[in-house]
């Protein structure tokens, strides 16, 4: 039989450890937004950072008890950053791929979002096949072939807006190959180029959408087609990005975003940025 200290060692131990682990986060981190994806993050006009993940970066630091700085980065030098140091982690509407994967490590997801495609409401691809459907590239790649190959005729002679590095514009350079796939800097810019008319049809994320279709006249801006995840656009989840050797950090915000998941924090934070409830439920 274990003697009794042995059996209340043996019971701490999981305290323990996580004791240990939350004595080695470091007391302040750095953390790298966009600031050019509303209303993930955006820049306000005094300058400030502000949005959805800049609410969430603010509770998760809270959560894990450590103090952190926000930065914004162009979404082109976003991670080769973090691998040099620049900053400790990434929050910034960045979805988890293969790619990635070979170069950063991920924490579990805080959010869900698919790709979907915008146009004007004056423009005759607000009719493309197949709206308010979703297709996954890997656990149903025949079905979302189909649609693509239908869509892909129907966007002949037209021109697609991605932003650069995301992974929309590998989404649209592999089905939509042979089109006319231009490619922005920012999503802000992008939708620029959407409303004055200069491109046809925009791919991105559906939760960046909102805030366009907010800051125009009703109807001048309009959803159209299909939703599309899995394969080259990742899960289609957000996670929070860091360099592969930082076990300790990504373990803290793993059980950060755990926790805000469970507890309803994060639903009240993405109803309040995107209208609906875009939060993990496991």
């Amino acid at each position: 039989m274990l003697k009794r200290h042995m059996l209340l060692a043996l019971a701490l131990a999981p305290l323990l450890a996580g004791t240990a682990a939350a004595q080695n986060l470091p007391d302040h981190i750095t953390v790298a937004t966009e600031g050019a994806y509303p209303p993930w993050n955006f820049t306000a006009a005094d300058g400030t950072l502000n949005g959805y993940e800049i609410e969430l970066t603010h509770v998760l630091c809270k959560r894990m008890k450590v103090k952190c700085d926000i930065v914004a980065q162009e979404w082109n030098g976003i991670i080769p950053g973090l691998t040099v140091g620049k900053y400790d982690a990434i929050i910034a509407s960045m979805g988890v791929t293969e790619e990635r994967k070979k170069v950063v490590a991920f924490s579990k997801p805080y959010a869900k979002a698919p790709n979907g495609f915008l146009t004007s409401g004056e423009n005759a691809l607000k009719h493309l096949p197949d709206a308010g459907q979703s297709f996954d590239l890997a656990n149903a790649p025949k079905d979302a072939e189909a649609a693509l190959a239908a869509l892909k005729e129907k966007l002949a002679g037209k021109i697609i807006g991605v932003q650069t590095g995301s992974t929309a514009a590998t989404f649209a350079g592999q089905y939509f190959k042979g089109l006319d796939i231009r490619e922005y800097p920012s999503f802000e810019q992008l939708g620029l180029e959407l409303t004055a008319g200069r491109i046809d049809l925009a791919v991105a994320n559906v939760t960046a959408f909102k805030a366009v279709i907010d800051a125009n006249p009703d109807g001048a801006l309009v959803f159209t087609g299909p939703t599309f995840a899995g394969g080259v656009l990742g899960l289609g989840t957000t996670n929070v990005a860091l360099r592969p050797a930082d076990d300790t950090l990504r373990a803290a915000f793993d059980d950060a975003v755990d926790a805000i998941n469970k507890d309803g924090t994060n639903k009240a934070l993405t109803e309040k940025w995107f209208g609906v409830d875009i939060s993990i439920h496991e």
